[in-house]
């Protein structure tokens, strides 16, 4: 494959919405544990009120199961619609290599990280990406994707969690996320370029 025209794409993770790409992919908000998390609570709830054992039980517990089914459904519904669009349109695809389990266990953001499927995305993705003889390339997760301009190149070593928007001294400000996408992007391709 020819990497000088390839057309790459570079995914950051993002705690709203899964991930934002170095794109515009259109994309509707997933988080169908959190859309449906009411509806949930409420057959749980009847659940809990039931007598163990009972007809009632049984059948308030199958709707339990039922909340759950769909909630899975949709997601793995969406993540594979959105896996299969990417890999039809682009050559390479690049991801920054984090571990999700640990990110769900330590940062406390659990029900936030395990709804969105992001694992699962990268699992869909990378599947259909091989099977259409085209690459995925894993940056690494010390990558200062965030801290870097994309624009110039600098590096801003004090950025928290809390600062959503990027501001660099050479006038460049965006979406803290679609920066660190656009430089995972930049960093596969001389990746790419130089092995």
């Amino acid at each position: 494959m020819d990497y000088e025209d390839a057309k790459i794409l570079g995914i950051d993770y993002a705690m709203r919405g899964m991930a934002v790409f170095s794109e515009n992919i259109k994309k509707e908000d997933a988080g169908y544990f959190r859309k449906s998390e009411e509806r949930l609570a409420r057959e749980q709830r009847k659940l809990s009120h039931c007598e163990k054992g009972s007809r009632n039980y049984f059948r308030q517990k199958n709707r339990v199961a039922l909340c759950h089914e769909k909630i899975r459904n949709q997601r793995r519904d969406f993540l594979h619609k959105l896996s299969r669009r990417i890999a039809d349109e682009y050559d390479v695809v690049a991801i920054e290599d984090i571990d999700m389990k640990a990110m769900s266990q330590c940062m406390h953001f659990g029900k936030s990280v395990m709804d969105n499927g992001y694992g699962m995305f990268r699992e869909l993705l990378e599947y259909k990406l091989k099977w259409e003889g085209k690459e995925i390339i894993r940056v690494d997760r010390f990558f200062p994707s965030s801290k870097k301009c994309c624009k110039c190149g600098r590096m801003k070593k004090e950025l928290k969690l809390s600062d959503r928007v990027y501001i660099c001294a050479c006038g460049n400000q965006m979406d803290r996320d679609l920066n660190a996408a656009i430089n995972i992007r930049e960093e596969a391709r001389r990746m790419l370029l130089a092995g």
